[in-house]
């Protein structure tokens, strides 16, 4: 049996937000309060490891702790149904330990002063990154910690799980928004065409997502663009061709990433080229350069629609089986940690077979950390213009159940960690 190691532990949320990361936050809490024997105190880094240098901290344990020091359950149900990230977040990417071992030792120096032996990180391929290299310095320090990632990503591009926190909720806004938005333009009997920008720099998942009205209730966009296939402006203009043969109004749904077989990006005349600390370019303005594309080639009405934020803070339309896993994914994490486990991320196995069946099991973050996982080609047809009923099968799932939010004066209550 692995030693008990007593002290406090740290947690932190980093990179874009999500519907469920605060449900994946309130996990970690619940863990940390069935964890006291060896978890002694739970601080809040406020936004993130940029936040916890500059030593800018809340006491979890505190603030979700009831009169007689149990957890307040309330509290903690009112912070699942919160969008965004309740501490912060940031987007600050870590020197290699070989290269600034400096930085490192200061940030041991912290974890020293408020007896920090627990990190936990929740996030997506580069909060990994931020775990994968403190376990890989602690592996040359004599402080003993134990270090966990847990998975946060709409994009749902992190290897090494079935699936992210935080995607199932951004599928079911997506495929609900896309159900509505074709509803709205088959009312019309001039020729349109209407083309919805989601989010996906690499990988796809999100797009997939607007498909899978098709499976519930038959009606779905006429085509649906990934960037996992080039793109041809060409081969795009006869997909149109075809579709206005069957019917006057058109929906197009197209990940902002898509690129063309040079490998630019489709929107990349109307870019800024600005990018983030991890080198990732500020995507926008792909619908609206395939709308102006449009336009010139067919001379119809033609719109370009982005959904944008929505995507990951639409808390009202949470699904109710994301925010359940991530919150054990974040408790999970805790009792791992508490029984010896580090430098694991922890990572959600689907059973096979028909019946949807989840388990949590920590996996190496070496071998998650700075790796995209895109859709499979053969969730993508062959035309290369929409997704398979193989690939809606695996997004079902994750949509389901409903989120209950309380509600005051007709909207609804959010908890603000002060």
């Amino acid at each position: 049996m692995e030693k008990i190691l007593r002290g406090a532990a740290v947690v932190g949320q980093s990179g874009g937000p999500t519907a469920a990361i605060n449900a994946t936050l309130a996990g970690v809490i619940n863990g940390f309060f069935s964890s006291k024997d060896s978890v002694t105190k739970l601080y809040g880094m406020r936004n993130g490891i940029e936040g916890f240098l500059g030593e800018r901290m809340c006491d979890l344990g505190e603030i979700f702790a009831d009169a007689d020091g149990n957890l307040d359950q309330d509290k903690l149900d009112a912070l699942i149904t919160t969008p965004a990230a309740a501490l912060g977040s940031c987007r600050k990417k870590l020197p290699k330990p070989a290269d600034d071992p400096a930085f490192f030792e200061n940030l041991i120096s912290l974890f020293k002063k408020y007896d920090i032996r627990y990190f936990f990180y929740i996030g997506g391929n580069d909060s990994m990154d931020t775990v994968a290299k403190l376990t890989e310095y602690l592996r040359t320090s004599d402080y003993e910690m134990r270090v966990m990632g847990v998975p946060k990503t709409i994009d749902n591009d992190l290897q090494g799980t079935d699936h992210t926190p935080g995607y199932g909720s951004a599928a079911k806004y997506i495929a609900t928004t896309m159900q509505e938005i074709i509803r709205d333009c088959a009312v019309y009997t001039t020729k349109a065409v209407t083309i919805v920008e989601i989010m996906g720099r690499d990988a796809g998942w999100l797009t997939a997502a607007a498909a899978l009205p098709s499976i519930i209730n038959g009606i779905s966009p006429d085509y649906v663009y990934l960037p996992e296939v080039a793109f041809s402006m060409d081969a795009f203009f006869a997909d149109i061709e075809k579709a206005f043969a069957k019917h006057p109004n058109i929906v197009i749904a197209v990940s902002e990433g898509i690129r063309f077989a040079n490998g630019h990006y489709v929107g990349e005349g109307t870019q800024s080229g600005a990018a983030d600390a991890f080198g990732h370019k500020y995507l926008e303005g792909t619908g609206k350069a395939l709308e102006i594309a449009v336009k010139e080639h067919f001379g119809c009405k033609v719109r370009s629609i982005e959904l944008n934020l929505p995507q990951r803070c639409a808390a009202h339309l949470t699904s109710k089986t994301d925010l359940d896993e991530a919150q054990c994914a974040g408790r999970t994490a805790v009792l791992s940690a508490a029984a010896g486990t580090t430098g694991c991320m922890i990572a959600y196995v689907r059973a096979e077979g028909d019946e949807y069946k989840i388990s949590f099991e920590p996996s190496d973050v070496t071998k998650i950390a700075n790796a995209v996982r895109t859709v499979p080609r053969e969730f993508i047809n062959a035309e290369g213009n929409n997704v398979t009923r193989e690939c809606l099968e695996y997004i079902k799932p994750l949509i389901a159940g409903e989120a209950k939010s309380v509600f005051k004066d007709g909207l609804p209550v959010h908890f603000i960690i002060g």
